[in-house]
């Protein structure tokens, strides 16, 4: 998928948080072999949460029922999340991306300092105001303005009430009158029309998931993208049953019935050690009950034709857009 958005012209993105290092490098020997173009790689930046036994032990009488029902053990474990650190800091020197994004916040000052230096340009995803306006101080090259639209996990970090969060097209002009650097729209954009709104209030440009989530280089699963050829624009929610931080998905039956947010849940990302190993069990069954079916609000936009032609699609929608304006 980075490879084709890339070579289309777009920033194509490799998704690095829940990659090993050693998986982290194989995605960069494939990219940089299958394309000269820039591209991105993209970290959660997440601080270890403290262990709350009392908290883990609740949650997990919580799931106990789907566990016996899927003959899962009680204290299975799935992989944890690996935030940003030095090593993997070190792999991306190595390689050399145009761009390191980041998702909750920036790194350690010194990592940013060593990405900077190296001339990898660095942003991050704001969800406020007051967040785009700290990253700026900590030195950002551009912000992303993740509105509530967007599939996948909020990106906030000064703030915790998703109850609160803007809207894509209220955020982003309010984040434009915040900031000095260059702001890219997130949040249910999936066409022309979306990237002409949001470039007409103020963006720079416009950030891109589920819309290619159908193509034949995303890595959907088959039951996923099953699931987003049904959904529509009220198939959605934020749920933190299955990470402990809220992320929009599609909702199934995990969501509905111990979510969609849970005070169970253990703080992020411990919740997904717990929840993770009832997914593979379903899925065998064609079952998505337990699969983080990860969507953002406009899932009926996505495109089942390769990347490129999707690229080639959103620009010239976007030039017609902005025709039919101009009258």
């Amino acid at each position: 998928m980075a490879i084709a958005a890339s070579e289309a012209g777009a920033l194509g993105a490799i998704a690095g948080a829940m990659l090993t290092p050693e998986g982290l490098r194989q995605e960069f020997q494939m990219v940089k072999q299958g394309t000269g173009r820039p591209f991105n790689v993209n970290f959660f930046v997440h601080q270890a949460p403290a262990i709350d036994a009392a908290r883990d032990v609740r949650w997990r009488e919580r799931l106990a029922k789907y566990y016996g029902e899927l003959g899962v053990a009680p204290d299975a474990k799935g992989p944890s999340r690996t935030a940003f650190d030095a090593a993997l800091c070190d792999l991306v020197l190595e390689f050399a991306p145009k761009v390191a994004s980041f998702h909750f916040g920036l790194p350690d000052r010194a990592l940013v300092k060593r990405l900077k230096a190296a001339r990898i340009l660095v942003i991050s995803s704001a969800t406020t105001a007051e967040e785009a306006r700290w990253l700026e101080g900590e030195g950002v090259d551009a912000v992303i303005a993740q509105g509530a639209e967007a599939g996948g996990h909020r990106g906030m970090f000064l703030v915790d009430d998703i109850s609160r969060q803007a809207g894509t097209m209220a955020l982003v002009p309010q984040v434009v009158d915040a900031v000095k650097v260059p702001v890219i729209a997130a949040g249910g954009i999936g066409d022309g029309r979306g990237i002409a709104a949001a470039l007409a209030l103020g963006a720079a440009g416009a950030q891109i998931g589920t819309a290619f989530m159908l193509t034949p280089e995303a890595r959907t699963t088959a039951l996923h993208r099953a699931a987003l050829k049904q959904a529509n624009d009220n198939s959605t929610t934020l749920t933190n049953v299955f990470t402990g931080r809220p992320a929009r998905g599609i909702v199934n039956r995990i969501v509905r019935e111990v979510g969609p947010m849970s005070s169970d849940a253990p703080a992020f990302p411990l919740a997904a050690e717990a929840t993770q190993p009832l997914r593979g069990p379903a899925e065998a069954k064609g079952s998505t009950d337990f699969t983080p079916l990860w969507s953002g609000q406009a899932p009926s936009l996505a495109r089942e034709m390769p990347a490129g032609a999707v690229v080639a699609k959103l620009v010239a929608e976007t030039e017609a857009a902005f025709s039919r304006t101009r009258g």
